[in-house]
């Protein structure tokens, strides 16, 4: 029967076909992935059209992140400038052999000051030395005592007994590695004399040559100390008491090695010339450590 008005009722039926269920969404997360690495690799462009100021600064805040935070008020940020496109992967690298040498260094304080503490001729002597993993690199101190000839007679570069263990057995320590070491000589602010020929420059300068040669008896190759330093009373140990026996000491310094600029562009950092140089700084302690 026709309805009112004379009009033909048409009934379209459409048959509703879903997607296949075994891959209707996969195409979603390739594109998510393709998208992110996208995102990466924009953000690694930007950051290399930075100066070199800001990409140590980048640096700074990823090797020590919570002292660089301290250092950017509200408002400003190391990834806040850019310029020009430049060379590839001068942080990375500097970053990857700056976290190698700071676990070897680590270790190896740790293995003198337990090698020293396990000596009963230095607990009698009441030698102390002190190991430090510095912003430098691993710095070891032979520090006076309170009564302040446990090392030196005051006054003189003539070593006492404890001094000449101490400094070799460090030495034995440090025989397998590779790197520098640098000796300081440090002493008080007290003078020698108005009119003295001979000064706390003198005496710092031929306490660290004392150090040098005993090192060097210890099995210490000679090419490998690099500088002998005098620093005399000018770089105190303890800042408000400059005549304190504390400030007479010796310093030995392993520095970081530094990696030069050139190195950063992405052919030369190549993964097998990076692990080359990561081994060479790490691959000595392996046998000690």
């Amino acid at each position: 029967m026709a309805p009112r008005g004379g009009k033909k009722v048409v009934i379209i039926k459409k048959k509703i076909v879903a997607g296949g269920g075994h891959h209707g969404g996969s195409w979603k997360v390739a594109y998510a992935d393709f998208v992110t690495a996208m995102m990466a690799f924009f953000m690694v462009m930007w950051i290399l059209g930075m100066d070199d100021k800001t990409k140590q600064a980048i640096e700074g805040y990823f090797a020590n992140p919570v002292g660089y935070k301290k250092g950017y008020g509200a408002g400003s940020s190391p990834l806040g400038t850019g310029s020009a496109v430049n060379a590839l992967q001068r942080s990375p690298m500097r970053m990857i052999v700056r976290s190698t040498e700071q676990r070897t260094f680590e270790q190896m304080r740790q293995a003198i000051l337990e090698r020293l503490a396990a000596n009963d001729s230095l607990k009698r002597l009441n030698a102390q030395v002190d190991a430090q993993v510095t912003q430098e690199g691993l710095r070891i101190e032979l520090v006076e005592s309170d009564r302040g000839d446990v090392y030196f007679p005051i006054g003189s570069s003539r070593m006492n007994s404890a001094t000449v263990l101490v400094l070799q057995l460090i030495g034995q320590e440090l025989t397998p590695i590779a790197q520098s070491l640098i000796i300081e000589g440090h002493t008080d602010a007290a003078p020698f004399g108005r009119d003295a020929s001979y000064t706390n420059w003198e005496l710092s300068a031929d306490r660290a040559n004392a150090a040098r040669r005993v090192l060097l008896s210890a099995g210490i190759q000679q090419h490998r100390i690099s500088e002998v330093r005098g620093y005399a009373d000018t770089r105190p140990r303890v800042l408000n008491d400059p005549m304190a026996p504390a400030n007479r000491r010796i310093s030995i310094l392993i520095p970081f090695t530094l990696v030069p600029e050139s190195a950063g562009s992405a052919t030369e950092l190549a993964t097998n010339k990076r692990d080359s140089i990561v081994n060479s700084i790490s691959e000595p302690l392996k046998k000690t450590y």
